[in-house]
Protein backbone atom coordinates (compact mmCIF):
# COMPACT_ATOMS: atom_id res chain seq x y z
CA UNK A 1 0.00 0.00 0.00
CA UNK A 2 1.59 3.29 -1.07
CA UNK A 3 1.16 6.51 0.90
CA UNK A 4 -1.75 7.81 -1.22
CA UNK A 5 -3.65 4.53 -0.91
CA UNK A 6 -2.93 4.50 2.79
CA UNK A 7 -4.24 8.04 3.26
CA UNK A 8 -7.40 7.21 1.30
CA UNK A 9 -7.97 4.13 3.44
CA UNK A 10 -7.38 6.12 6.63
CA UNK A 11 -9.94 8.77 5.70
CA UNK A 12 -12.55 6.18 4.82
CA UNK A 13 -11.82 4.12 7.94
CA UNK A 14 -11.95 7.19 10.19
CA UNK A 15 -15.36 8.12 8.79
CA UNK A 16 -16.66 4.58 9.20
CA UNK A 17 -15.34 4.13 12.74
CA UNK A 18 -16.69 7.43 14.03
CA UNK A 19 -19.54 6.44 16.32
CA UNK A 20 -18.43 2.79 16.47
CA UNK A 21 -17.18 1.32 19.73
CA UNK A 22 -13.53 0.97 20.72
CA UNK A 23 -13.43 -2.78 20.19
CA UNK A 24 -14.52 -2.34 16.57
CA UNK A 25 -11.71 0.16 16.04
CA UNK A 26 -9.19 -2.32 17.44
CA UNK A 27 -10.61 -5.12 15.31
CA UNK A 28 -10.26 -2.91 12.20
CA UNK A 29 -6.67 -2.09 13.19
CA UNK A 30 -5.71 -5.74 13.66
CA UNK A 31 -7.36 -6.83 10.41
CA UNK A 32 -5.63 -4.21 8.31
CA UNK A 33 -2.30 -4.04 10.11
CA UNK A 34 -1.35 -7.35 11.77
CA UNK A 35 2.08 -5.84 12.47
CA UNK A 36 0.91 -3.30 15.02
CA UNK A 37 1.68 -2.43 18.61
CA UNK A 38 0.11 -0.72 21.61
CA UNK A 39 1.94 2.04 23.46
CA UNK A 40 1.22 1.66 27.16
CA UNK A 41 2.04 4.23 29.85
CA UNK A 42 -0.04 2.40 32.48
CA UNK A 43 -2.58 5.17 32.91
CA UNK A 44 -6.32 4.52 33.01
CA UNK A 45 -6.86 4.72 29.24
CA UNK A 46 -4.05 2.30 28.53
CA UNK A 47 -5.37 -0.17 31.11
CA UNK A 48 -8.62 -0.26 29.12
CA UNK A 49 -6.76 -0.69 25.82
CA UNK A 50 -4.60 -3.52 27.13
CA UNK A 51 -7.78 -5.34 28.13
CA UNK A 52 -9.55 -4.69 24.83
CA UNK A 53 -6.53 -5.64 22.70
CA UNK A 54 -6.07 -8.82 24.71
CA UNK A 55 -9.60 -9.84 23.79
CA UNK A 56 -8.99 -9.22 20.07
CA UNK A 57 -5.32 -10.22 19.64
CA UNK A 58 -3.76 -11.63 22.82
CA UNK A 59 -0.33 -11.98 21.23
CA UNK A 60 -0.12 -8.36 20.03
CA UNK A 61 3.00 -6.48 21.10
CA UNK A 62 2.61 -3.99 23.94
CA UNK A 63 5.53 -1.71 24.75
CA UNK A 64 6.32 0.93 27.33
CA UNK A 65 8.87 3.72 27.32
CA UNK A 66 10.99 3.14 30.40
CA UNK A 67 12.49 6.54 31.18
CA UNK A 68 13.98 5.17 34.42
CA UNK A 69 12.04 7.99 36.11
CA UNK A 70 8.61 6.47 36.57
CA UNK A 71 6.79 6.26 39.88
CA UNK A 72 7.17 3.03 41.84
CA UNK A 73 3.40 2.64 41.48
CA UNK A 74 3.72 2.69 37.69
CA UNK A 75 6.27 -0.13 37.70
CA UNK A 76 4.03 -2.00 40.13
CA UNK A 77 1.13 -1.62 37.71
CA UNK A 78 3.26 -2.98 34.86
CA UNK A 79 4.22 -6.02 36.90
CA UNK A 80 0.65 -6.71 37.93
CA UNK A 81 -0.65 -6.44 34.37
CA UNK A 82 2.03 -8.78 33.05
CA UNK A 83 0.93 -11.35 35.63
CA UNK A 84 -2.77 -10.85 34.93
CA UNK A 85 -2.48 -11.13 31.13
CA UNK A 86 0.32 -13.68 31.06
CA UNK A 87 2.62 -11.69 28.80
CA UNK A 88 5.69 -9.49 28.97
CA UNK A 89 5.53 -5.90 27.80
CA UNK A 90 8.43 -4.71 25.68
CA UNK A 91 10.75 -2.41 27.62
CA UNK A 92 12.03 0.48 25.50
CA UNK A 93 14.97 2.31 27.07
CA UNK A 94 16.72 5.55 26.06
CA UNK A 95 20.20 5.33 24.63
CA UNK A 96 21.54 7.34 27.56
CA UNK A 97 21.34 6.24 31.17
CA UNK A 98 20.44 8.94 33.70
CA UNK A 99 24.11 9.16 34.66
CA UNK A 100 25.22 9.57 31.03
CA UNK A 101 22.52 12.18 30.45
CA UNK A 102 23.70 14.14 33.50
CA UNK A 103 27.30 14.03 32.32
CA UNK A 104 26.39 15.31 28.85
CA UNK A 105 23.56 17.76 29.63
CA UNK A 106 23.87 18.52 33.31
CA UNK A 107 22.07 17.27 36.39
CA UNK A 108 18.27 17.15 36.44
CA UNK A 109 17.74 18.10 32.80
CA UNK A 110 14.00 17.74 33.39
CA UNK A 111 14.15 20.83 35.63
CA UNK A 112 16.05 23.06 33.20
CA UNK A 113 14.89 21.81 29.80
CA UNK A 114 12.01 19.31 30.01
CA UNK A 115 11.60 19.28 26.22
CA UNK A 116 15.17 18.06 25.77
CA UNK A 117 14.69 15.47 28.49
CA UNK A 118 11.50 14.17 26.86
CA UNK A 119 13.24 14.00 23.49
CA UNK A 120 16.05 11.90 24.91
CA UNK A 121 14.03 9.63 27.17
CA UNK A 122 10.76 9.35 25.22
CA UNK A 123 10.65 10.66 21.66
CA UNK A 124 13.88 9.14 20.36
CA UNK A 125 13.17 5.70 21.87
CA UNK A 126 9.61 5.86 20.51
CA UNK A 127 10.91 6.68 17.03
CA UNK A 128 13.13 3.60 17.17
CA UNK A 129 10.49 1.13 18.37
CA UNK A 130 7.80 2.37 15.98
CA UNK A 131 10.13 1.88 13.01
CA UNK A 132 9.46 -1.86 13.38
CA UNK A 133 5.66 -1.58 12.98
CA UNK A 134 3.05 -0.53 10.44
CA UNK A 135 0.59 0.92 12.94
CA UNK A 136 0.27 1.78 16.62
CA UNK A 137 -2.59 2.13 19.10
CA UNK A 138 -2.72 4.98 21.62
CA UNK A 139 -4.97 6.09 24.47
CA UNK A 140 -5.59 9.60 23.15
CA UNK A 141 -9.00 11.09 24.01
CA UNK A 142 -10.35 14.32 22.57
CA UNK A 143 -11.33 15.79 25.91
CA UNK A 144 -7.89 15.31 27.48
CA UNK A 145 -6.49 18.58 26.15
CA UNK A 146 -7.13 21.22 23.46
CA UNK A 147 -4.17 19.78 21.51
CA UNK A 148 -6.09 16.50 21.19
CA UNK A 149 -9.57 17.88 20.50
CA UNK A 150 -9.51 17.04 16.77
CA UNK A 151 -8.09 13.53 17.06
CA UNK A 152 -9.75 10.94 14.86
CA UNK A 153 -9.99 7.21 15.52
CA UNK A 154 -7.60 6.58 12.64
CA UNK A 155 -4.91 9.02 11.50
CA UNK A 156 -1.72 9.03 9.51
CA UNK A 157 1.09 9.80 11.92
CA UNK A 158 3.43 11.83 9.77
CA UNK A 159 5.84 12.33 12.65
CA UNK A 160 6.66 8.63 12.84
CA UNK A 161 5.55 7.51 9.37
CA UNK A 162 2.85 4.99 10.26
CA UNK A 163 -0.87 4.67 10.95
CA UNK A 164 -2.16 5.63 14.39
CA UNK A 165 -5.36 4.29 15.94
CA UNK A 166 -7.08 6.13 18.77
CA UNK A 167 -9.93 3.76 19.73
CA UNK A 168 -10.92 5.86 22.77
CA UNK A 169 -10.92 9.20 20.96
CA UNK A 170 -14.61 9.83 21.66
CA UNK A 171 -14.58 8.46 25.22
CA UNK A 172 -14.89 10.67 28.28
CA UNK A 173 -13.03 10.12 31.52
CA UNK A 174 -16.29 8.77 32.93
CA UNK A 175 -16.43 6.20 30.12
CA UNK A 176 -12.92 5.04 30.94
CA UNK A 177 -13.63 4.59 34.63
CA UNK A 178 -16.98 2.95 33.97
CA UNK A 179 -15.18 0.30 31.89
CA UNK A 180 -12.53 -0.20 34.58
CA UNK A 181 -15.16 -0.64 37.27
CA UNK A 182 -17.39 -2.88 35.16
CA UNK A 183 -14.54 -5.22 34.28
CA UNK A 184 -12.83 -4.88 37.68
CA UNK A 185 -9.50 -3.99 36.12
CA UNK A 186 -6.36 -3.35 38.16
CA UNK A 187 -5.19 0.26 37.67
CA UNK A 188 -2.38 2.54 38.76
CA UNK A 189 -3.03 3.41 42.44
CA UNK A 190 -1.81 6.97 41.81
CA UNK A 191 -5.18 7.66 40.18
CA UNK A 192 -6.67 7.49 43.68
CA UNK A 193 -4.22 10.15 44.86
CA UNK A 194 -5.29 12.96 42.48
CA UNK A 195 -3.06 11.96 39.57
CA UNK A 196 -5.45 11.82 36.57
CA UNK A 197 -2.50 11.98 34.13
CA UNK A 198 0.67 10.14 35.10
CA UNK A 199 4.09 10.74 33.62
CA UNK A 200 7.57 10.66 35.11
CA UNK A 201 7.88 11.17 38.84
CA UNK A 202 10.08 14.24 38.42
CA UNK A 203 7.57 16.06 36.20
CA UNK A 204 4.18 15.04 37.60
CA UNK A 205 2.33 16.37 40.64
CA UNK A 206 -1.17 15.80 42.02
CA UNK A 207 -3.94 17.90 40.48
CA UNK A 208 -5.85 20.29 42.73
CA UNK A 209 -9.63 20.62 42.76
CA UNK A 210 -10.83 22.58 39.75
CA UNK A 211 -7.58 22.25 37.81
CA UNK A 212 -7.29 20.83 34.31
CA UNK A 213 -6.61 17.06 34.42
CA UNK A 214 -3.20 17.60 32.80
CA UNK A 215 -2.24 20.52 35.04
CA UNK A 216 -0.02 18.19 37.03
CA UNK A 217 2.25 17.55 34.06
CA UNK A 218 5.33 19.81 33.75
CA UNK A 219 3.88 22.31 36.21
CA UNK A 220 5.58 25.70 35.88
CA UNK A 221 6.52 25.20 32.24
CA UNK A 222 4.84 26.20 28.99
CA UNK A 223 4.54 22.54 28.12
CA UNK A 224 1.49 20.28 27.78
CA UNK A 225 2.77 17.37 25.67
CA UNK A 226 5.90 15.24 25.86
CA UNK A 227 6.26 15.18 22.06
CA UNK A 228 4.91 11.71 21.37
CA UNK A 229 1.79 13.14 19.75
CA UNK A 230 1.84 16.13 17.45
Amino acid sequence: MNLLEKEQWIKQAADELEGRNAEEAIQAAVRRFPNLTLACSFGAEDIVLVDLLHQVKPDADVFYLDTSLHFAETYETKNRLEQLYGKSFIQVLPKLTLEEQAQEYGNELWSSDPNACCNIRKVSPLTEILSHYDAWITGIRRDQAPTRANSRKVEYDGKFGLVKFNPLADWTSEDVWAYIREHELFYNPLHDQNYPSIGCEKCTRPVLNGEDPRAGRWAGFEKTECGLHK
